[in-house]
């Protein structure tokens, strides 16, 4: 009896074995930690949660406020920012801890200018900011997004068997 693609089998089998599946795992896990990325980055513009880049940059791998932490055996990713007020812009925040706080300095015309030297200033009243949500519509998405990148990407790789 003779089985077509027995030894192609057998190869991949081999190659698997010897941490070629490991390898390319790790790299489609990579990518799809890009792809996370790159997701939250678009939810934070429609939102329209950033007002500066600080927070839209710590979304890029390799960026100084970015959390990437990749181990490669268990096959584990972890990506996300390292900013503590990313979460309140996401969940929503109160303005102060106090019921009115009061901020030194003047106006000049309908602009507010800090002086902690001044002795005028204005009150600013305890106020709850709501959060857009950026990071859990991001998810969302992701989820899934990735459900239908790893039962392709697991075709993929049994077509290679």
């Amino acid at each position: 009896m003779k089985i077509a693609g027995l030894k192609q089998l057998n190869e991949a089998l081999k190659e698997a074995a010897s941490g070629g599946f490991s390898r390319q795992a790790t790299r489609w896990l990579e990518e799809c930690g890009q792809d996370f990325l790159e997701i939250v980055q678009s939810e934070l513009l429609s939102a329209q949660t950033v007002n500066t880049e600080k927070l839209f940059r710590s979304f890029e791998r390799g960026a100084k406020d970015n959390l990437w932490i990749a181990q490669s055996g268990g096959l584990s990713l972890e990506v996300g920012t390292q900013l503590d007020y990313a979460s309140f812009l996401n969940d929503g925040h109160w303005t102060s801890k106090q019921d009115v706080r009061w901020v030194p300095g003047r106006f000049q015309g309908s602009q507010f200018i800090y002086d902690p030297a001044a002795s005028t200033g204005m009150a600013l009243k305890r106020k709850w900011i709501p959060g857009t949500g950026y990071w859990d519509h991001a998810l969302l998405l992701y989820e899934q997004l990735f459900e239908k990148s790893l039962e392709s990407k697991l075709r993929q790789w049994l077509k290679k068997l």
